[in-house]
């Protein structure tokens, strides 16, 4: 029964009322990207000769996360039967096997689909594998009715009867279909049910009466999980965020707090990274191999090589590069810059579209000056330059190899290789001014003066 053909229709056409949102439910982020894209990327590892995606009407947004997949549009919300019915055009000359999937149950796994496909390609050849799975509460969930033939029928829980609605086996709604079989099964489905719905789960039953085997395959409860509201959209967050966090520390990062830690579903760490607690990686970040990584700090879109050194409370925004060996300390925010090997900005600082040279040392409380109101300028600081504290940097400036500025200049010019800028004004003193200044405001408050 071996077949190297499978198509793979995945319904994403809810209008996902109960998150109260003007946001497509499947287009909820998880760990920082669409569900229905979890879904997507899970899909694609099969590598499917066709995946049609059923959306409704206005949700060109959906449409796009998806592609390229092909969508159809299901006009009407009738049932899954009817959604399902909508795919026929784009699959209808296909005779290999048809998963069936929700937009809406992003975590289910590779490994799960697979095994459902093996179970369709059997010799036994049943058409129809329905994942089923058995929850701690079997709730409202329809039942699989199992014999000794195998699968019998998926009842539903309006439809069920007491002694059915005992059953512990739950059905998940998703199915592996012999695509030969497919569309004769499918258009015989009716409305003749408590719902007054086209349920795809009839296709059980339909192909029972022809003579044909089913069968089911048994699924983990946390992985169909359906995402209807905001609740269960954090609660797959949650079941995300551990997944993300084991993969982290099984490629060798050390988590010290790991509930603590919150993934992007593209986070890479290297080897031997150490991260603290309470640290947020946005999309699109990279981490090196012997980075250290302290505690509250917020990372998106960028970049840590390797063995650097990095917060506590530190902010790399998009397009920041910290090289190797570099320093990054508590409270800097660092955009659109990159830090060469071995420089180091520990305090209180902010660096934005800039070049901080290898070996630099950008003392505390120092702003690069990037933005004007109307343009974003660059600041170029040399090689083993020093930046004393509470410096800004107007920019666009240049600041030479092994140049030092002194603490608390405004500096607007380059300065050379070697030289030193100090941009402030000169110190006054007056001799016993503050010892006046008291007396004469003790005076004014003293009564009857």
């Amino acid at each position: 029964m071996a077949t190297s053909q499978l198509a793979v229709i995945v319904l994403a056409a809810g209008m996902g009322t109960r998150m109260k949102s003007d946001l497509p439910k499947v287009m909820h982020p998880l760990a920082g990207r669409p569900m229905v894209q979890h879904l997507m990327d899970t899909v694609s590892g099969l590598e499917p000769d066709k995946v049609v995606v059923v959306v409704g009407p206005g949700m060109e947004r959906v449409a796009e996360a998806v592609a390229p997949a092909r969508t159809v549009v299901q006009t009407e919300r009738l049932g899954t039967g009817h959604a399902v019915m909508q795919a026929r055009g784009e699959l209808a000359d296909f005779t290999g096997d048809v998963l069936v999937l929700y937009g809406d149950t992003p975590l289910i796994t590779r490994d799960t689909l697979d095994r459902m496909l093996a179970e369709r390609r059997d010799a036994k050849d049943p058409a129809v594998v329905v994942l089923g799975f058995k929850p701690a509460d079997p709730g409202h969930y329809g039942r699989l009715v199992v014999g000794a033939e195998g699968l019998k029928a998926i009842v539903e829980w309006k439809d069920a009867s007491q002694d059915q609605r005992e059953i512990p086996l739950c059905n998940s709604g998703v199915l592996a279909i012999d695509g030969k079989r497919l569309w004769t099964l499918a258009e015989r489905i009716t409305s003749d049910n408590a719902k007054g719905e086209y349920y795809l789960t009839d296709l059980v039953a339909l192909a029972r009466a022809d003579g044909a085997t089913c069968s089911f395959v048994l699924g983990e409860e946390e992985e169909l999980l359906g995402v209807n509201s905001r609740v269960e959209l954090a609660a797959a967050e949650a079941i995300v965020q551990s997944r993300l966090r084991n993969a982290a520390m099984e490629g060798g990062a050390t988590l010290i707090d790991p509930a603590t830690v919150w993934f992007a579903w593209d986070t890479r760490l290297g080897r031997d990274v150490v991260v603290w607690p309470h640290v947020v990686f946005g999309p699109g970040v990279q981490v090196g191999d012997g980075v250290i990584i302290k505690g509250f700090c917020h990372f998106e879109q960028c970049r840590i090589d390797d063995d650097a050194d990095v917060g506590p409370y530190a902010r790399l925004r998009p397009g920041a590069q910290v090289g190797p060996k570099a320093h990054v300390g508590n409270f800097v925010e660092i955009k659109k810059a990159v830090l060469e090997e071995g420089a180091k900005v520990n305090h209180l600082t902010y660096i934005g579209d800039a070049r901080i040279g290898a070996g630099a040392n950008v003392g505390a409380g120092t702003i690069t000056c990037n933005y004007d109101g109307f343009n974003k300028s660059f600041t170029d600081i040399g090689a083993n330059a020093f930046i004393g504290s509470n410096s800004s940097l107007v920019a666009p400036v240049k600041i030479g190899d092994g140049a030092i500025v002194g603490a608390g200049s405004v500096v607007t010019r380059e300065v050379g290789p070697g030289a030193l800028a100090v941009a402030r004004s000169t110190q006054m003193e007056l001799s016993g001014w503050a010892d006046r200044f008291r007396e004469k405001k003790r005076a004014e408050k003293t009564p009857g003066k």
